[in-house]
């Protein structure tokens, strides 16, 4: 009878334990890029125009939705154009813009990353340290792709805006395009100025892929800031135009 009550105690004891947390160090996470291009046409409207956009509103769809895949081992990570999509209503060409299927390649232990973008007529093959962010992690959090993430935010090239929400739950510091540096993996990024948000969908935690992370080689090679002063001099007579694209481009 004493060992039956030392079994029942046991057992007691071990559900009064609270549950181990998972920690994940690979996988391949997909997510969802959505920009509101309604919200974009309201930004290019004025009052002599405004016409011209709002008919234009009829023959496109209110949001453009891509999808990424990110695949993360350890301290590497590569994010890619992922699935494609069936629209019901086409996106105009016009309203894509540059950069729009980025391959980007981070090593997060040496602090360097190499990402594939194609600019206009160019493909460029840009190499350099990771961004460093002066990320200002707040109390808030948003369960995304079922894990619990914290907010935080920073601020890109002096004016644009940036909300990120990251877990510690999935181990590697880095996320979608070239954001990295919280406490863990980024699963969401808001971007206002762009009307543009990525968010996790799913994670999954085998694909053959994931065991040949590489960088990207196509494009021609080029550092941040030789990046940054070519398009400076080409859109600079682009004005608000120019300005978005050059976000769009750098992010």
């Amino acid at each position: 009878m004493k060992t039956f009550y030392l079994v029942v105690s046991f057992f007691m004891s071990a559900l009064s334990l609270p549950a181990q947390e998972i920690f994940i160090e690979k996988g391949k996470i997909e997510f969802e890029r959505t920009t509101n291009l309604y919200k974009r046409l309201e930004d290019d409207a004025n009052e002599n125009n405004a016409s011209f956009y709002e008919a234009l509103k009829k023959n496109m769809p209110e949001l453009k939705t891509t999808y990424f895949n990110l695949y993360f081992d350890k301290d590497k990570t590569l994010y890619e154009p992922g699935r494609e999509v069936e629209v019901a209503k086409k996106v105009p060409d016009w309203m894509g813009g540059p950069a729009e299927d980025n391959i980007v390649f981070s090593d997060l232990n040496a602090k360097m990353f190499s990402s594939q973008k194609t600019v206009f007529e160019n493909t460029y093959n840009i190499q350099d340290s990771l961004r460093n962010a002066e990320w200002k992690i707040t109390s808030d959090t948003r369960t995304i792709a079922g894990f619990q993430c914290r907010k935080a935010t920073t601020l890109l090239m002096d004016s644009v805006f940036v909300f990120a929400f990251y877990t510690d739950q999935i181990v590697p510091r880095g996320g979608p395009e070239s954001f990295s540096g919280l406490p863990g993996m980024i699963l969401g990024i808001a971007i206002p100025r762009l009307h543009t948000t990525w968010f996790a969908t799913k994670l999954i935690t085998s694909d053959p892929k994931i065991s040949a992370i590489a960088p990207p080689k196509k494009g021609k090679k080029i550092n941040v800031s030789a990046l940054k002063s070519t398009l400076n001099t080409s859109l600079k007579q682009w004005g608000k135009y120019g300005q978005r694209f050059i976000w769009n481009i750098m992010i």
